[in-house]
């Protein structure tokens, strides 16, 4: 039986889906022997998934320097607190690698944010963005195609808490985590539907 996904999902719907976390191990990332080690193992994967968080100002004018750069594979995910490290050389290394890619969303946005800091020669990255489009997904945000193509639900409720407090809830770990986990979870269903056309799209109109 065909997967059903739809060019625009309900967000209507996302409310009724049971929620989905990462489930695998997180790990803060403090300072440069740290982050050494995290990039090391990182740069040892297949595919990364990327994500960043800012602490939100809630006033006109200048953003915050992005707080949080949180990069996993399929079982851990290291949590780069830029406030504490800056872009060190690891975390550099780890943003010009071109050999491992790197999968996010909307990454002209994260990836402007990184450069603000400290600037470096951008490696290997690719955004959902253009691949759900391939589908014929229209949805940009991130909660709406995962709900659409696995029928769980991403929280965004932590999205416009304290990155920069002294020490990270658990509940602002999981959301950080879980937004760059599922960045691989999207990539591999997308390929897999690309290759093997095992879907139904319905197109819904923009009012639907």
């Amino acid at each position: 039986m065909k997967k059903t996904i739809y060019s625009k999902f309900d967000k209507t719907r996302i409310a009724e889906l049971e929620p989905v976390l990462f489930d695998g191990r997180v790990v803060e990332v403090l300072n440069e022997g740290e982050a050494e080690r995290a990039v090391k193992y990182l740069l040892s994967q297949s595919e990364l998934g990327i994500d960043t968080e800012t602490r939100p100002s809630f006033q006109k004018g200048p953003m915050n320097p992005v707080s949080l750069l949180q990069v996993s594979d399929r079982q851990v995910c290291y949590l780069f607190r830029l406030n504490h490290t800056g872009i060190s050389p690891s975390i550099r290394r780890l943003l010009e690698d071109a050999t491992v890619p790197k999968i996010g969303l909307s990454l002209h946005d994260d990836l402007m944010q990184l450069h603000r800091r400290h600037d470096f020669v951008t490696g290997n990255f690719i955004d959902l963005q253009d691949h759900v489009r391939e589908i014929g997904i229209e949805d940009m945000s991130l909660q709406k195609i995962y709900a659409n193509l696995f029928h769980r639900k991403i929280s965004k409720r932590q999205r416009l808490t304290n990155w920069e407090a002294d020490v990270l809830t658990e509940r602002q770990k999981l959301y950080a985590a879980t937004d760059a986990w599922s960045c691989i979870m999207i990539y591999d269903e997308l390929q897999r539907l690309k290759q093997t056309n095992d879907y139904e799209l319905i197109k819904v109109e923009a009012n639907g």
